[in-house]
């Protein structure tokens, strides 16, 4: 499907769970111009995990990236294509709550925008880069942060982004995937339930209820 946004649209693919409708996400894919599309299997797998739990879910690729207009703008643009897609999202899920995530460069960008953005209930990093980018506006929010990161990624080991994140506020939860890389080859299924458990029985527990008690009273 097609998003449209300023410079044209972005190439985007939107699942719906298979039970009641919870809410929706947008999780952003890692950096253009080293490979990061809307297919990285670490995007598709934590968007799978969120659609599980009753979320309609958007992938989609920034602009230049497969189909979508658009040159890379080194994530100052890209913001603008976050927010088209959460426009995009909340005319079909309406007052629900919503999740931003992203993997590496697309949780800078996602986070930077879902702290800011109202619609947005919480947050989900994977694999933060933080030997490259400066997470310190994730300091002024109270909104629930989940950051999952590998023990050996090489842009930031789990332990230091434990130290890094956790520093922010009570408000960030930080998992380490034991023996994983910064993309989670061959540990998503671990990630997978870092994602699950923390909107199951986690901080991000009580977004999904507030979503479920909305969806019932919109019904007649």
């Amino acid at each position: 499907m097609k998003i449209p946004v300023s410079h044209g649209h972005l190439e985007a693919v939107s699942r719906d769970p298979r039970g009641e409708l919870r809410g929706g996400g947008v999780f952003c894919h890692p950096h253009p111009l080293h490979g990061g599309t809307m297919n990285t299997k670490a995007v598709y797998r934590a968007a799978q995990s969120l659609n599980e739990l009753g979320l309609r879910m958007i992938r989609f690729n920034f602009r230049g990236v497969g189909c979508s207009t658009g040159t890379f703008d080194e994530g100052v643009g890209e913001r603008e294509d976050v927010v088209a897609a959460l426009d995009w999202l909340e005319l079909s899920v309406r007052d629900r709550s919503m999740v931003v995530g992203g993997v590496s460069f697309g949780s800078l960008v996602g986070l930077s925008v879902g702290v800011d953005d109202p619609r947005v209930r919480a947050l989900v990093a994977l694999g933060v880069p933080v030997t490259a980018y400066d997470y310190g506006f994730l300091a002024d929010t109270e909104k629930p942060v989940l950051v999952v990161q590998g023990e050996n990624d090489e842009f930031g080991a789990g332990q230091e982004v434990r130290e890094i994140m956790e520093g922010y506020g009570e408000h960030v939860t930080v998992r380490v995937i034991p023996g994983s890389e910064h993309l989670f080859q061959g540990h998503f299924h671990p990630l997978q339930e870092a994602i699950r458990a923390y909107f199951l029985h986690g901080p991000g527990q009580g977004i999904l209820e507030d979503a479920a008690v909305a969806g019932a009273e919109e019904k007649p």
